[in-house]
Parts: C-alpha cells; sequence; structure tokens
C-alpha cells in the first residue's frame, strides 16, 4: 500500500511595516509660491529683450525680458493645488509689489489659473491692485480676471454685474476700462442691455484708452449679434468716436457694416432701452 505524500510545509508570510496612509498635500502659502515664481523668472531674464520690452511700453516700467509663453510655462509648473482664495490673493500682491512688469503678468496668470476660488467679494481687492501703477498691459489682463469670475456666477445663476455698474462711475479711467471690457468672450450671454448701456455712458469721453475699449467691446459681441451691434452703432454714429466706429465695425459683414455707417434716427428706438446709459447703482 503506497505511503501518503507529506503535506508542503506551511509557508509562513511575515508581515511588513504597515502601508502609511498618504497624506493630502498642504495648501501653499502664497508668500511661498510668490518666492518660488521669483526664483524660477529670475534665471530667464534677457537683458536685450528687456530693454526692447521697456521702449514699447514709453520706459515707463522695468522688465525682465521674458518672452509670453516662456513665462506663462515657468508659472504653470509651479501653479499646482491646492491654492486656497486667501494664499491666492497674496501671492498676487506680493507679485505685484516686485518692479519688474513680469511678475505682474505672472500674477494675471496665476489669478486666471485659479479664479474658480474667487467670487464677487474678492472684486474690490482686484480692482485695488490693478491701479498700483496702471496700464493697458495689466488692466486688460485683470479685467479677463474680473470677467471670468462673473460670468462663472452668471453660469451659476447669480448676477453680480452690479459691482461693474459701480465701476462705470470710478473715478479712475482704467477701472472704467474694467467695466467696459468685463464681458469680452461672453458670446451670447453678453448682457446686451448693459454692453450698449456702458458705450453710450462712456462714448463721450475723450481717452483714447477708453475710447478703444467700446470699439473693442462692440467688436467681440459683434462676432455674434452682428445685426445689433451695427444697429446700436448707427443709431449712435454722433456720439461715437470714430475710433470706437472704426474698431466696432472692424469685422463686420459688408452689408451691416454699411447699416452702421449709415445714421437712422429710427434705428434708435428700434435698440431701445439697450441705447440709453447705464443707470449707476
Amino acid at each position: 500500500m503506497a505511503r501518503p505524500s507529506p503535506s508542503p510545509p506551511a509557508v509562513r508570510i511575515r508581515a511588513g511595516p504597515p502601508t502609511a496612509t498618504p497624506r493630502p498635500a498642504s495648501p501653499r502659502s502664497g508668500e511661498s509660491l510668490a518666492a518660488d515664481i521669483r526664483s524660477a523668472l529670475q534665471p530667464l531674464a534677457d537683458a536685450e529683450r528687456a530693454h526692447a520690452m521697456c521702449a514699447y511700453m514709453r520706459d515707463q516700467f522695468a522688465f525682465l525680458g521674458i518672452a509670453t509663453p516662456l513665462r506663462r510655462a515657468s508659472v504653470a509648473r509651479l501653479c499646482v493645488p491646492p491654492l486656497g482664495r486667501g494664499a491666492l490673493l497674496r501671492a498676487a500682491r506680493a507679485l505685484w509689489a516686485l518692479p519688474e512688469r513680469e511678475y505682474r503678468y505672472a500674477a494675471v496668470d496665476l489669478l486666471r489659473r485659479h479664479q474658480a476660488v474667487l467670487g464677487p467679494r474678492d472684486l474690490p481687492a482686484l480692482l485695488t491692485l490693478v491701479l498700483r501703477e496702471p496700464w493697458w498691459d495689466t488692466v486688460d489682463g485683470m479685467a479677463a480676471v474680473v470677467g471670468g469670475v462673473l460670468h462663472r456666477e452668471l453660469r451659476a445663476g447669480v448676477s453680480a454685474q452690479q459691482t461693474m455698474d459701480r465701476a462705470l462711475a470710478d473715478p479712475q479711467m482704467w477701472v472704467r476700462r474694467i467695466a467696459m471690457l468685463h464681458q469680452l468672450g461672453w458670446r451670447d450671454d453678453t448682457d446686451e442691455t448693459r454692453l450698449f448701456g456702458y458705450a453710450s455712458t462712456l462714448a463721450a469721453e475723450p481717452d483714447f484708452f477708453i475710447r478703444k475699449a467700446i470699439g473693442w467691446a462692440l467688436r467681440d459681441y459683434a462676432r455674434w449679434q452682428p445685426e445689433a451691434v451695427a444697429a446700436f452703432v448707427a443709431g449712435h454714429i454722433a456720439a461715437l468716436s470714430a475710433l470706437t466706429v472704426r474698431e466696432a465695425t472692424k469685422h463686420l459683414p459688408g452689408h451691416e457694416r454699411d447699416t452702421a455707417a449709415t445714421p437712422a434716427p429710427t434705428r434708435r428706438r428700434e435698440v431701445g432701452a439697450a441705447t440709453t446709459p447705464i443707470a449707476l447703482q
């Protein structure tokens, strides 16, 4: 009779060290992020390019001489979550305090990438920030941040554009420019009444940057509603500057451009409330 095979020896598995539960990343401080961005940008400085950039901006500001794609790529590598609202605003303020203009551009890059943590309550802080040595370069970048915040609120069913109604009467011309430009890129979400009302309110201003902003905002909306823009321009041809009209009608189709260039008093009534200056709140 065959003998049964011996059972294999039991294998003893030695337990390893307990697996550590990954800790969530600690929120970054705004000051440390600003310092990291500064450290990343400083080695990229190009004196020759900086001289040309300074001359382009009428020798008003200092520059490192960094091209926009390179700056944005450097900032993007450092802009990893989590980044809270307070840290974001502190980082922006710290970058804005540095003398070279690229740090302010980096602050705008940062704000745009993380604008989801911002809300209407932060708009006064953003407008205060942009008035430190303002010029069109930083102002227009901040207009995109402000517009992004308000557009997100609108998509969520909350209207917070009353802040821009007040900004339209601000004594600072650059804040009024932001109010005029904040709906850029909103397409059919654009509040047409506000757009045309703002344009009417600011039409008499002599400043180049205001007149240019009116034309730019109208031209952007004309991509989606060319007939409405053509009718508005035609109804206000006497009030709008030549610069504004030229910018507003630059990309209108031929028929709409002809309509815009022809004053038509009856068209003023067709546009209705949208042609009247906005009621400031």
